[in-house]
């Protein structure tokens, strides 16, 4: 995805235009093959029909020539490629609803496909950030929020840490270049917070916090 896919509306993925002072330093949204393997696990679905296209065949192996016991197989290759053409689907609708936005003073996650909402998290409002980065050049950077306010998993899901419901925590999922953003957002944060602090997530490696 370039820049300019995001910013041909100037405020796109923000719920207004920013204040005077604040500028937007990167906006960007999931790559949605990343998506699809990590949050959707499309290969785990594949490998799933897979297994139980390869366990028809053997027990029908035993009973009639390896040749026809083959066609037992079949049906549960034709669901898994149904199943995985579904969850692309899913990724790629995911992805193109969705930006992310990194400004001078905030993070906002514009997310949903059904039902649009938009997400501002104050660098104030940010604990600690984390970057999980992997092999194929992508990565998620983990917001753990401030405060008593509470975000429903089902509410953020796919852009959220996986299996932390309580409380949930806001991500920004599979997006690629993530080590640079996650540099920019360290630099950002810092710059705005007086007194910045940086610790560590056990999920990955941090790059800002309060």
């Amino acid at each position: 995805m370039s820049d300019d896919d995001i910013t041909v509306e100037p405020i796109k993925g923000l719920p207004e235009t920013p204040p005077d002072g604040e500028e937007i330093l990167w906006q960007g949204r999931p790559n949605w093959r990343a998506l699809a393997r990590e949050s959707l696990m499309v290969n785990w679905v594949i490998g799933y029909f897979l297994v139980l296209a390869v366990w028809q065949v053997a027990l029908r192996a035993s009973e009639v020539p390896l040749g026809i016991a083959l066609y037992g197989g079949v049906p549960y290759l034709l669901l898994g490629l149904g199943a995985a053409g579904i969850i692309l689907v899913i990724a790629y609708v995911q992805a193109r609803t969705t930006v992310y936005t990194i400004t001078t003073s905030r993070v906002v996650m514009r997310i949903g496909v059904a039902l649009t909402i938009t997400l501002n998290l104050p660098f104030r409002e940010i604990g600690t950030a984390s970057l999980d980065m992997r092999k194929r050049g992508t990565g998620t950077i983990v917001m753990e929020t401030l405060g008593k306010a509470r975000i429903s998993y089902l509410v953020l899901w796919p852009h959220a840490r996986p299996l932390k419901f309580n409380p949930a925590q806001p991500a920004l999922r599979c997006i690629d270049r993530a080590d640079r953003v996650a540099a920019l957002l360290s630099e950002a944060a810092d710059a705005r917070l007086s007194v910045p602090q940086v610790t560590k997530d056990p999920i990955g490696q941090a790059v800002a916090a309060e």
